[in-house]
C-alpha cells in the first residue's frame, strides 16, 4: 500500500484535474447557449426562403432548373456520379464520441462511391483522413470555431462554383445534429441538387394565390436557391458546433465524476495508511518503552 505522502500527492493531482475539467464544462455550457441562440435568430429568416421555394415550386410544377431534379426523371449511374462530401468535425479532441461517429458515417459514404470528393473542416478530421492516406480538398480550409453566415455564405459561393462548372455532380454533407439535449448523432443531408418533393411535401400555410415572377421563376430561384443552401450550411455548422459542446460537456463531467469516485476511495485509503502509521509508530513507542524497562533490570 502507497504511504500517506503519496496518496495526498495522488489526490492533489486529481484535484488539479477536476478544476480543468469543471472550467471546460462552464466553458462549453456557455458557447453551446450562444451557439443555439445565433440559430435561432436566424432560423425564422430560412423558413421563410424555404417556404418560398415551396410556392415556387407549386405554381410551376414542371419546374427544370439546375439546382433541381426530379426522381423521375433519372440521375447518373451512381459509379460515374462526382459526389462531394463536406465533413464537419472539431478543431480539438475531448469530446466523447462526437468526432468518432461524423468520421464512421464518412467512411462508410467514401466506401461506396467510385468517384468522389472530400471536403474536411475541423482540425481532428483532417488530421485523421490525411494519416489514412485518403486525399482531401486542399481548396477548402475552414474553421468549425464560431460559425457565421458570412462563412457559410463564402463556403456556398465556392460549392456552386464546382457545381456549375460540372466538377460535380452532387454535393451532401455530413455533420452532427442535435436530437435533444443530452443526445446528437451524425447525419447527412443533400445540398445539391434539391428534390422537388421534398419541398412539395412542406405544410401549405396560404390560401389560393396568384404569383408573377418578375423577371422569371428561373431568375428568381437563381436568387433564393443560393440563400438557402447558405441557410442549410449555416445551420448544420451551428448544429456541429452545438454538438461537439454538448458531447464535450457530457465527457468533463462525466471526468469530474470519476475524479470525485477516485478521490473518494484515496481519501479512505489515506486515512488507512495514516492509522496504519499511527499503529506503526505506537508499536514502536511501546516496543522502546519494553525494551528500556527490560534493560534497567539487567
Amino acid at each position: 500500500m502507497a504511504n500517506a505522502r503519496e496518496i495526498q500527492t495522488r489526490m492533489r493531482s486529481i484535484q488539479d484535474t477536476m478544476k480543468i475539467t469543471n472550467a471546460m464544462y462552464m466553458i462549453s455550457s456557455s458557447k453551446l447557449k450562444k451557439a443555439r441562440k445565433m440559430l435561432e435568430d436566424t432560423e425564422p429568416y430560412f423558413y421563410t426562403l424555404q417556404q418560398a421555394i415551396r410556392r415556387i415550386i407549386r405554381h410551376v410544377p414542371d419546374l427544370d432548373h439546375p439546382y433541381f431534379y426530379h426522381e423521375k426523371h433519372g440521375t447518373k449511374e451512381e459509379h460515374k456520379k462526382k459526389i462531394g462530401y463536406i465533413v464537419i468535425t472539431a478543431d480539438k479532441g475531448m469530446a466523447g464520441a462526437y468526432n468518432h461517429n461524423v468520421i464512421k458515417l464518412a467512411q462508410q459514404k467514401l466506401s461506396g462511391e467510385a468517384e468522389n470528393m472530400l471536403m474536411v473542416m475541423g482540425q481532428i478530421g483532417r488530421q485523421y483522413f490525411e494519416k489514412h492516406g485518403i486525399n482531401i480538398d486542399e481548396n477548402f480550409r475552414y474553421t468549425v470555431q464560431d460559425p457565421t453566415i458570412g462563412r457559410a455564405r463564402i463556403i456556398t459561393s465556392r460549392l456552386l462554383e464546382m457545381y456549375h462548372h460540372y466538377e460535380l455532380d452532387e454535393i451532401q454533407m455530413i455533420y452532427t445534429k442535435m436530437e435533444s439535449a443530452v443526445s446528437a448523432e451524425a447525419d447527412i443531408i443533400q445540398l445539391l441538387p434539391l428534390k422537388v418533393e421534398k419541398f412539395q411535401n412542406l405544410p401549405v400555410d396560404y390560401a389560393h394565390e396568384v404569383v408573377e415572377f418578375v423577371p422569371s421563376e428561373h431568375a428568381v430561384l437563381d436568387n433564393i436557391v443560393p440563400d438557402y443552401i447558405t441557410g442549410l450550411i449555416y445551420g448544420a455548422l451551428v448544429e456541429s458546433y452545438s454538438s461537439e459542446h454538448q458531447s464535450r460537456m457530457m465527457a468533463m463531467e462525466a471526468a469530474t465524476d470519476s475524479a470525485k469516485d477516485m478521490l473518494r476511495e484515496l481519501d479512505i485509503a489515506y486515512n488507512r495508511a495514516r492509522q496504519a502509521a499511527i499503529t506503526q509508530e505506537i508499536t514502536e513507542v511501546i516496543g522502546g518503552a519494553r525494551a528500556q524497562k527490560a534493560k534497567k533490570k539487567h
